[in-house]
């Protein structure tokens, strides 16, 4: 099972993993081994995943050809979004399954699908953390996005359901939980009309052997202020915030459908410091939207100069077919696109160094997530795995394992890492 893209997507093929393993099919998580049967998780959100993607098929379309591998199967976004095209132009791949048909590829694999099983997963994130799917698709009308064509409606996962889920995780070792949606924010909504996403953390909590819950892909309207307070009471709730922001100039985001103006985003962002005092806001903007001047843009900078996110990621525009602003001109130049997107990173540079060098002489609990030469690698509470920094432990008395959290003395920093002793 290869999988590309979001960690959404990689939830969908542990799943996948478990129930073949329960047909009695040998299936694991890989990316580069011969195999009798390969089955390629696709992204098809943006151009460069969808490059990838394809690649990536191309890749085993000519190990077959090679007859180092039986059949191929490809699923997920790229399938959903793009199944007839494939289907004419990849007639080596035996089959092209979408985001919800689980049920259809086993089928295809000869593999009965368990129902009692769906709750459990074979992970391809290592042992001590995992992502907890809440909800699938989105409701949401944002003019750029292609997702809620290719994942539908918001369907919020019961609650009981995910507290089984992640007993079972916590039961194979799992002590990091990191929720992800493609809207925290409207969990709960379509099951009972309120946002659950207060009670969700609640329960997860009191679940033993998790140590840590992370929230990934917050939406800023209509996000549940309750959580706030949950987040800085409860020891186990990572003071962290992933939030996509996407701009702040009031025309531009009206123009995205973000459903909320400059006003809203500053309030919100006040609130959510002033009532989480030392969260980690993790956000992104777009670079270049239709239209975007460069009195807009100024606006965007002299936000993020205010602000000081922790963490922050910057995209530049570019037209999705099939979404609103794909019927916008697309009007501000690529190389003004890549000046203002290197612009916000160069300043995020100067803003993350800042912050990492105010951690020097202080305490902070790590946890190890694997050795490389010398050093442990590790994550405060603050970080995220695979898009945040990380902090290299050069000196230690004892062996720590992954999984494990330790008090470490910061000794160093850099602009995205920090250097540190037990």
């Amino acid at each position: 099972m290869i999988t590309l893209g979001c960690s959404k997507n990689l939830v969908d093929s542990e799943v996948m993993v478990r129930q073949l393993g329960a047909a009695g099919l040998s299936a694991i998580h890989d990316s580069g081994a011969d195999a009798e049967m390969v089955i390629v998780n696709t992204c098809g959100f943006i151009h460069d995943a969808r490059e990838e993607s394809v690649n990536t098929i191309l890749q085993w379309v000519q190990a077959k050809k090679e007859h180092r591998i039986g059949k191929l199967y490809v699923m997920g976004c790229l399938s959903q979004r793009y199944r007839e095209e494939l289907i004419s132009e990849l007639p080596e791949v035996d089959g092209f399954f979408g985001v919800n048909d689980l049920n259809a590829i086993l089928t295809e694999l000869n593999a009965p699908f368990r129902e009692e099983l769906l709750n459990e997963r074979i992970i391809g994130t290592p042992p001590h953390f995992a992502y907890l799917k809440i909800s699938e698709g989105c409701n949401r009308s944002c003019s750029f996005c292609a997702i809620p064509g290719i994942r539908g409606r918001h369907i919020s996962k019961p609650l009981d359901d995910l507290l089984e889920e992640t007993r079972f995780l916590a039961s194979s070792g799992v002590k990091e939980l990191i929720l992800i949606a493609q809207d925290l924010s409207s969990y709960g909504l379509d099951l009972n009309r309120t946002r659950q996403l207060p009670a969700l953390l609640d329960k997860l909590s009191v679940i033993d052997g998790i140590e840590r819950i992370r929230l990934h892909y917050a939406y800023p309207t209509g996000f549940p202020l309750k959580v706030l307070d949950i987040m800085r009471d409860n020891p186990k709730i990572c003071r962290y915030l992933d939030i996509p922001l996407q701009h702040i100039s009031s025309r531009i985001l009206r123009s995205m459908r973000r459903g909320h103006d400059t006003e809203a985003t500053i309030k919100l962002i006040e609130t959510i410091r002033n009532r989480v005092p030392g969260i980690a806001i993790r956000t992104s903007f777009i670079a270049g939207y239709p239209g975007e001047t460069a009195a807009e843009f100024n606006e965007l900078k002299q936000f993020v100069e205010r602000f000081r996110f922790e963490r922050m990621g910057v995209f530049s525009y570019s037209h999705e077919e099939n979404t609103p602003a794909a019927r916008l001109s697309d009007d501000v130049r690529p190389a003004v696109k890549a000046r203002r997107v290197e612009e916000l990173m160069l300043m995020q540079q100067q803003i993350s160094l800042q912050n990492n060098l105010a951690k020097v002489g202080s305490t902070m609990k790590v946890m190890i997530d694997r050795r490389e030469g010398e050093s442990w690698i590790g994550r405060t509470e603050f970080d995220s795995p695979e898009v945040d920094n990380e902090v290299i432990v050069e000196k230690f008395s004892f062996n720590p394992v992954p999984g494990q959290i330790v008090d470490a003395t910061i000794t160093g920093a850099e602009t995205y890492d920090l250097r540190a002793s037990i």
